[in-house]
Order: C-alpha cells, then structure tokens, then sequence
C-alpha cells in the first residue's frame, strides 16, 4: 500500500507547470569602513624611544656633540624598533622634523629612499646637527639615492659643513670603488688647501678621502702620507687598542700593509 501511494503521488506531479521562484529582494550594501592608515603615529614612536633611553648613552651622545635633544637610545635598541616598524615613509619624514636625535637616527632605517626626492634628501643633509645621524644618513640613505652623483657635485663646492662632509664622504667612497672621472690630483689639492681650516664635521669625510687615495693610488701614496704629515690633523687622536688611528699617515701605511 505505501509503495502504491508513493508511486501516485509521483505520477500526479507529471504534467504540472513549476512555480515560478520569487525573486529575493536585494540585500543593501553596507558601507565601506573608511580604510585605516598603516603609519604608526609620531607620538607612540617618540614614547617608545623615550622608554629606551639610556643615562650613560645621553652622556656619550653629548660628549661627542650632541644636542640636549636626544633619549640616549642605544644604537642596537634602534635597529631592533626598525626592525618592528618596518618601512614607513611618512613616520619617517616627521621623526626627522622633530629634530631629536634618536628619531632621527630612526628615520634613516624606516625611510624609504625611493620616495625621496634630491631637494628632500639636500634639506635632510643640511638639517643635521650630529656626527652620527649625518653617518647613519650616509650609509643607509644617501649612498642608496639615485642622484647621488649629482648631489655629491652639489655638496662638493657647499659652504654648508654637513653638506660638504657629505660630499667628500661619497668621494671618499668613489675613490675607493670606482675613481673613473675622478682628477685625483686636484682633489689633493683642495685637502692641502682647505684641510685645515674646514670645519671639524668636513674634516673627517676630507681626511677619508686623502687617506683613500693613498690606500689605493701608490702613484699617489707619496704625496697623500706627506700632505697627512703636514696638516696633523687626528695626530693625537685617542684610539681603542685594535683600532686603526684616523691619522691619515698610519691609516694609510697600515691598509698597504694588510693587502700585502
């Protein structure tokens, strides 16, 4: 019998027109949620490097020539915060206005140099106020740009001392790996004229330079070690047991001796 029913209730359905299905009514769209800024604000970056500051380091910071506006991060606790950061063009813009010292070293990691225009770069440049921000902004920027060329011409004839400490710092580097087009004769001539009363933070980058031409110019080693002896400059200079003396003259003797 319930086979029976079945097969009725089966049979009865052959024939019959399928009901239309209703159609759904549209579901409203919910508004997009306005999109979120991945840049970490200025004022938890500046918290967190406070929070990392360090009494002995401030004491050396200002010891070499730092400014009252600095934490005292050590240089290792900055790259760890870079390293959480990650790139972050427009954080690093404003730590840098800011003018502080650790946030400015942590720019130079954070910044995305591709983004940086030359006049950007050239304000940075001259905006410095400490030995190792301009270092840390030579390595990890300004040696990364792809003017640099054009502006290491720029910063070469600048009366600006951090400028021209950049651009005797990129010649040092081009004399050392690629002197193509470089007049090594009259780069000479400039350090044994204006060596000794350019400014400290020049000195050094100019002092690399004479030494860098001495290292690998033996054409050249003669005149470099003599202008070294003559200037004096970083003679006396206090160096750590290991270390090579800034002392163009020992720098350069001892280099020559490394490469056999």
């Amino acid at each position: 019998m319930a086979e029976a029913t079945m097969a009725k209730k089966k049979t009865s359905k052959k024939g019959t027109k399928p009901k239309a299905a209703k159609p759904k009514a549209a579901k409203a769209k919910k508004p997009l949620a306005p999109k979120q800024s991945t840049t970490i604000p200025l004022q938890e970056t500046l918290r967190q490097l406070k929070a990392l500051g360090n009494a002995g380091v401030r004491a050396q910071n200002a010891k070499s020539g730092a400014g009252d506006n600095q934490f005292g991060v050590k240089r290792g606790d900055l790259r760890k915060l870079a390293d959480k950061l990650k790139t972050d063009h427009q954080l690093a813009l404003s730590l840098w206005k800011t003018g502080n010292v650790d946030a400015q070293l942590l720019a130079t990691l954070v910044i995305n140099v591709d983004l940086l225009s030359a006049d950007e770069l050239d304000q940075m440049v001259r905006t410095v106020s400490f030995a190792w921000v301009a270092d840390w902004l030579q390595s990890y920027v300004i040696k990364q740009h792809a003017e640099k060329e054009s502006l290491r011409k720029k910063w070469m004839t600048s009366e600006d001392r951090w400028a021209a400490r950049a651009g005797w710092a990129l010649t040092a580097g081009r004399v050392a790996k690629s002197p193509e087009g470089l007049d090594l004769a009259a780069l000479l001539d400039r350090i044994e004229k204006e060596m000794g009363g350019a400014a400290p933070e020049t000195q050094w980058t100019m002092n690399s330079c004479l030494a860098e031409i001495g290292i690998h110019f033996p054409k050249h080693r003669k005149q470099a070690i003599a202008l070294g002896e003559k200037l004096g400059i970083y003679r006396d200079y206090p160096c750590s047991k290991g270390c090579t003396s800034p002392f163009a003259p020992i720098w350069i003797n001892e280099m020559v001796r490394r490469q056999g």
